[in-house]
């Protein structure tokens, strides 16, 4: 299996169920890792209450059950009831030639398989990707990885702006250019701005701008075949980001809000029809119970404005329907940041009014702070407004080239631009990833790009270093793959209890939805294993008995980080 605390945890179902008399398929026996011994089992408070025992010796009467005895050398009960468990260097051996052996690592698919919706990255059409993008599409994509690798059906989301009032001001603009008229889509800022500004300040034009939108919502064909090559000449664009970036959105995961036009009338029917409607102010609109404004009276979700017009509210609950009936989905997962909370959890609220987001289908909002600067305030470029995206994802490959030129040698041109690109973008995306995706960060090249310290050019090297004492020794790293580990030093014994968290780690990230739980569990792998190298020879003379089981432990700690670092989009290099 892989994970020792799964098989202590088959064996205290039965010797829990041996001494309370309930059947073993209803205990839990709440085993998790501890810092007090190599595992701790609490189940012994939960089962006493329901047995009207005492905790602690029911704790007492398990380990006498001598079941323990083939995996531990020790169990202690510990204060109220806790079992703290040291596990035998024979079973953490057997559990590491498992891990090994498998393509996995160890870790299990989940045990209910789901069909999960991720919507991550979310921009607008006809306007630049900026530093706010860099959270929400790291993550995502992580989760997407995620999510996959333990079994998941995951479908990707892009649920971009491409429909709305802006699009009869951009439409217009671009009329009043010219059918000649080219979008520069490396930087649409400009033609966004030179829009806004004329709406602003022309009524003409905004008279005009109003009307188009009309014209678009109505269908018209020549007003259609415009707006169609704002959105082509947009998805270019953001595939231009995505590849560089190095995630996997494509051009075919673009759900934009003009998918859900035609059925917004009909949910609004479904609304009404369940009663849920209400009138305010001359809109249509849903009171979801728990929601007040300031004054303390109950807060509306507008689904039909007084002027007839429908409001983000109805598309995203038309969204949610969508995913649910027409996917199938039982997991929706939004990645979308933080000021959003309130208006997603009214979302979903009324989607389960509407018996639309009802169990097995639930909704998470996996919410991020923002990314700051030196001074505390959102990133901004030298022209004062938000850092774009592009030009981060270049500064990145820059600097990881910078790195590569100054410290590997022995490299043709289109390797160097190879490593360079992975520890540059590795750096952008660990830095996000690392960080709780709660909590605002300050961006700080050096930071990210440090060889020590929690950050990916940190595990990189840690990975090639142990790829380059492969090479050294001439040994092919499958040749150890079935050498059963000796589990003797407490650097070994360390590292391999590090290496058998790999499994509950995966899922305990995934389970919080928080990222940064696996890049923990990485670089704390990654000391784990420095210390183990210091202190333990491996192709030392004098200890070629150990040679092959240390090889062996080299070998999967290579494996795991690889894995652990695909899992989070970054790549590992054999060479730094």
């Amino acid at each position: 299996m892989a994970d020792p605390l799964h098989t202590i945890a088959a064996t205290l179902r039965d010797a829990f169920a041996a001494v309370t008399g309930l059947p073993a398929a209803d205990i839990d026996p709440v085993v998790r890792n501890s810092d007090r011994a190599d595992a701790q089992a609490n189940g012994a408070l939960a089962l006493a209450k329901q047995i009207g025992k005492n905790p602690r010796e029911v704790a007492e009467a398990v380990v006498a059950t001598g079941l323990l005895a083939a995996f531990c050398s020790s169990a202690e009960v510990a204060g109220p009831g806790f079992i703290n468990l040291t596990f035998t260097p024979q079973f953490l051996a057997a559990q590491l030639a498992e891990a090994a052996a498998d393509e996995r690592l160890g870790v299990q698919l989940a045990a209910t398989q789901e069909t999960a919706v991720v919507d991550y990255s979310a921009p607008n059409v006809a306007k630049e990707m900026h530093v706010g993008h860099l959270r929400t599409t790291v993550i995502g994509d992580a989760l997407v990885r995620m999510l996959q690798f333990v079994g998941h059906t995951v479908i990707r989301e892009n649920h971009i702006g491409d429909w709305g009032t802006p699009f009869g001001m951009l439409i217009e603009h671009l009329l009043d250019l010219g059918d000649s008229a080219q979008i520069d889509m490396s930087d649409p800022n400009p033609f966004y701005q030179a829009a806004r500004a004329k709406f602003d300040s022309d009524d003409d034009f905004k008279a005009r701008a109003r009307d188009r939108v009309v014209a678009l919502q109505s269908g018209d064909p020549a007003t259609l075949a415009i707006w169609q090559r704002l959105v082509d000449n947009s998805a270019a664009y953001f595939d231009t980001v995505y590849r560089q970036l190095g995630v996997l959105l494509t051009n075919d995961d673009l759900m934009g809000e003009s998918a859900y036009h035609d059925k917004l009338a009909g949910v609004v029917t479904q609304l009404a029809a369940k009663g849920l409607l209400e009138e305010s102010d001359g809109a249509d609109v849903v009171f979801v119970p728990g929601y007040t404004n300031r004054e303390g009276d109950p807060l509306p979700l507008i689904v039909q404005a007084r002027t007839g017009g429908f409001n983000y509210a109805t598309s995203d609950i038309t969204c949610v329907l969508d995913r649910v009936e027409r996917l199938h989905a039982t997991l929706l997962v939004y990645c979308i940041g933080t000021p959003q909370s309130q208006h997603l959890q009214m979302v979903f609220k009324a989607a389960e009014m509407l018996g639309v987001l009802v169990p097995p289908a639930r909704a998470v909002h996996v919410n991020n702070g923002n990314v700051l600067g030196e001074d505390r305030k959102i990133l901004k470029s030298r022209s004062g407004e938000p850092a774009m995206l592009l030009d981060l994802v270049d500064a990145a490959i820059a600097r990881g080239a910078a790195i590569v030129a100054e410290r590997t040698e022995g490299l043709d041109a289109a390797e160097a631009a190879a490593l360079g690109n992975t520890i540059g973008i590795g750096a952008l995306k660990y830095a996000e990833l690392s960080s709780d995706r709660i909590k605002d960060y300050v961006f700080d090249w050096d930071r990210m790009l440090a060889l020590e310290g929690n950050t990916a050019p940190y595990l990189q090297y840690a990975h090639a270093r142990i790829c380059s004492i492969f090479r050294k020794a001439e040994v092919a790293r499958t040749s150890v793959r079935a050498t059963v580990p000796t589990i003797g030093a407490p650097q070994e014994r360390a590292l391999a209890l590090r290496l058998l968290q790999f499994d509950s780690v995966v899922h305990d990230t995934i389970d919080k939805f928080s990222p940064h739980r696996l890049c923990t569990y990485l670089f704390e792998l990654a000391q784990a294993f420095t210390a183990f190298y210091e202190a333990c020879p491996v192709l030392k003379e004098g200890y070629e008995a150990t040679r092959d089981s240390r090889l062996a432990l080299c070998d999967l700690t290579a494996r795991v980080l690889q894995e652990g670092l695909a899992l989070l989009g970054i790549d590992a290099p054999e060479r730094m």
